[in-house]
């Protein structure tokens, strides 16, 4: 194997980080477990060339780095977020983040979930059922019921009245490879571009109907409470990228989980109340949000290394959920391990707003429907394929039913 290389030392007497030039950002996207397990156990901090940042992959040091938010700035610079989708509140530090994010409290706190939301989950839910079981066995589960469940449900809350489940698919991935085009592909910037024109256009036609006859959607409560269109934009775009691809990719997630392990999917058909532990267990396991960035606002010892102010951070979740120090048997899933907190769903100030959204609608609504519905559901002959880092998640999942 390569060595890891050092830096060279901030100041004199101290610690760099190790460098990880052996990181290629095709592996990360096809495995990048065993990376991670090899940078936990021999740089937990290093700097890694080929994504421009320091990657951290222990949970304790992830963990801080949510909790000191004084330390770890959102705010970072040269943010492909930024540029993917505007300056967003998951970019913004409080009191700035607060204000964006308090706008967003009436619609997805769990009562309004439970009185407005779920019957529309549940409309969706049977509605693609129907549609998945008409193209018959042997279908991609992925992009034949997840994706387009997720989609409309997003579209519905988000109160896009004048855009298609198919305009949410689309605008998401590729604003969301946007955000993730560490390897600055010009096709990449481009398609992200004309889906962040559009998104924008569809905002501008909403805003003055919406100002006029508001209703219960995200939108709507986002005008009303006053943000500047460009918060809005950027807000409404960061929240198609992660409202659609977290309850998405970890639908696929449990279901290809539960399809290889029968014996835990026996358990959870015998005792609904698993549906919630499957669900927490799935988006630990595989991180749908694999990594964010932070900056670094002074000097901070981190994982056995010194960072300088203004360094570049990747919080690798996907790695942190399958930490040893944390977890037993971490590469496994398993329904019936431990229950010990994960970190899928962030922490602190930036608690993913939409988590709600994911475990209603897929642990209450759509894993249990799914079953039900095709009792015999089975993996189909043709493989499983998975990828991402940045965002991971099922790419194709066929299966097969009498």
């Amino acid at each position: 194997m390569t060595p890891l290389s050092a830096s060279p030392p901030v100041h004199a007497g101290e610690h760099a980080a190790p460098v990880a030039d052996w990181v290629r950002i095709e592996d990360l996207y096809t495995n990048p477990y065993p990376i991670y397990r090899r940078l936990r156990e021999e740089a937990p901090v290093a700097w890694v060339p080929s994504v421009g940042r320091y990657l951290v992959t222990r949970y304790a040091d992830c963990h801080w780095i949510e909790q000191d938010a004084e330390t770890f700035s959102a705010n970072e610079d040269g943010s492909l977020m930024k540029r993917a989708m505007g300056h967003s509140m998951l970019r913004k530090d409080d009191p700035e983040h607060q204000v964006d994010r308090a706008a967003y409290g009436p619609v997805l706190r769990p009562k309004a979930i439970k009185e407005t939301w779920t019957a529309i989950f549940e409309k969706n839910a049977e509605k693609y059922l129907d549609a998945f079981e008409a193209q018959g066995s042997g279908a991609d589960l992925h992009l034949g019921f997840a994706a387009p469940f997720a989609a409309e449900n997003l579209r519905e809350i988000m109160g896009f009245r004048n855009a298609t489940k198919d305009d949410m698919q689309r605008w998401s991935q590729t604003m969301i490879d946007g955000t993730g085009n560490y390897a600055d592909d010009p096709e990449v910037w481009a398609k992200s571009a004309a889906s962040s024109a559009e998104v924008d256009a569809a905002i501008d036609e909403l805003v003055p109907v919406l100002r006029a006859d508001p209703d219960a959607t995200l939108l709507s409560a986002v005008v009303g409470a006053g943000l500047p269109l460009e918060a809005i934009r950027a807000n409404m775009k960061m929240t198609i990228g992660g409202g659609l691809n977290e309850p998405r990719d970890v639908l696929g997630t449990a279901a290809w989980a539960l399809l290889s392990s029968p014996g835990q999917l026996a358990q959870v058909l015998a005792d609904p109340a698993l549906w919630a532990t499957a669900f927490e267990e799935a988006v630990r396991w595989v991180a749908p949000i694999g990594m964010y960035p932070r900056q670094t606002t002074r000097e901070v010892a981190l994982g056995g290394a010194t960072l300088p102010r203004g360094a570049r951070i990747g919080v690798v979740l996907g790695a942190a959920n399958r930490d040893p120090e944390q977890f037993d048997d971490p590469e496994t899933y398993n329904i019936n391990r431990e229950k010990k907190p994960h970190l899928a769903f962030g922490g602190g100030a930036h608690f993913c707003a939409g988590t709600w959204v994911a475990r209603t609608s897929v642990a209450n609504v759509a894993l249990p429907r799914l079953f039900e519905r095709f009792p015999q559901l089975r993996l189909a002959d043709r493989p499983a394929r998975e990828g991402g880092w940045v965002f991971r998640g099922m790419l194709e999942l066929p299966v097969a039913w009498n």
